[in-house]
């Protein structure tokens, strides 16, 4: 029997060495593209391919993440694993389309994405989606799921797949900080050991703002470890019962953050000094704040963790986020601002 304490510092250990390994390792153009496929030869005997990126690969893996646990969590609180399921592809199926059109009509651009537009409208879906299958619930004989414990788990879910997803905006050189000759003197004595150095003409720091080589405002990992860092503690929170202050201090501090931090951001976020995106974040704490306000109290036990774990060692589980992954690979791994030429020639020495 594994305790709070010890599973959400397993957690934290496990997500550390990662981070650590990342934050060395991925800047460097070796951890852009994980692969080309062929699609149409020329006349020369050039193929042209299709390009699948880490960025792909890594926001797969940190949206599985937060969706495993999210399961945990849901799980913790005796919600039956086909209700967590429902409410998983229910908010995905709205929310995942959003990443591309709120970046359209914030950025302009067609060929973009954007988490922080995909969270907002997430944000103002779940309680809706959770008060829909709440009305439907009793009369398939499922007792109701307790809304703010259950946006608790959301909000956990968010901050670590958010936090892990700022690797695969470090290994695409998307979502970068300033340059440190231009940034404030204190800046600049903060992060004068600790910054990133983008290698890579094909990255977005590069082409977009011509900051390959420069030392930039790690802006990236900076958001990583915050939020990964209140994950942490939000679960530990929530792990005792403290719903609401998990579900506040989750919001707060991620959507705090992301207000704050666009002002150390180098990269096009809209026209005007207070962007889209910092509006987005005042707008889903003032709608945090409000629901924790005029949501009734739930009557909700203090969560167990093993019936939590058991929840997420199943078939039908295993099996939703096996294609939520290649769903998402695909969605946001195959490039759409580069393209390949292959050609292909024997060894003839291995013969």
């Amino acid at each position: 029997m594994i305790s709070n304490e010890v599973f959400v510092l397993s957690l934290g250990l496990f997500l550390s060495g990662l981070v650590i390994w990342a934050f060395k390792r991925l800047p460097d153009e070796r951890w852009q593209f994980l692969a080309s496929v062929p699609i149409l030869k020329d006349a020369t005997g050039t193929w042209h391919g299709l390009n699948f990126t880490y960025y792909g690969l890594l926001t797969a893996n940190a949206l599985v993440f937060g969706m495993g646990l999210l399961v945990i969590l849901f799980g913790a609180l005796h919600v039956p694993t086909t209700i967590t399921l429902a409410l998983i592809v229910s908010v995905l199926i709205i929310c995942l389309p959003a990443a591309r059109w709120v970046a359209m009509l914030v950025e302009r651009k067609q060929c973009t994405f954007t988490i922080a537009g995909a969270f907002f409208v997430g944000i103002f879906v779940a309680p809706f989606v959770l008060y829909s299958l709440n009305t439907s619930l009793p009369w398939a004989g499922y007792p109701a799921v307790p809304i703010v414990p259950a946006l608790a788990a959301v909000m956990i879910a968010y901050a670590f797949g958010e936090g892990l997803g700022r690797l695969a905006c470090i290994s695409f050189g998307c979502c970068y900080g300033v340059a440190l000759l231009e940034a404030h003197p204190l800046l600049r004595r903060i992060f004068d050991h600790w910054h990133f150095v983008f290698s890579g003409s094909m990255k977005k720091i590069s082409y977009a703002s011509g900051l390959e080589g420069k030392q930039v405002v790690p802006i990236q990992a900076i958001t990583c470890v915050l939020y990964i860092g209140v994950g942490l503690t939000a679960t530990l929170l929530f792990l005792k019962g403290n719903y609401a202050v998990a579900f506040i201090s989750s919001m707060a501090v991620t959507q705090g953050w992301r207000i704050l931090s666009e002002v150390l951001r180098a990269d096009y976020r809209g026209n005007g000094k207070f962007t889209a995106y910092q509006i987005m974040g005042i707008l889903a704490i003032v709608f945090a704040l409000a629901l924790t306000i005029l949501l009734p109290e739930d009557r909700v036990t203090v969560p167990e963790l093993a019936a939590g774990i058991d929840a997420v060692w199943r078939p039908e589980v295993f099996l939703l986020l096996q294609a939520m992954w290649a769903v998402v690979f695909i969605m946001f791994g195959k490039s759409m601002v580069t393209g390949a030429h292959i050609s292909f020639h024997l060894h003839h020495d291995r013969i």
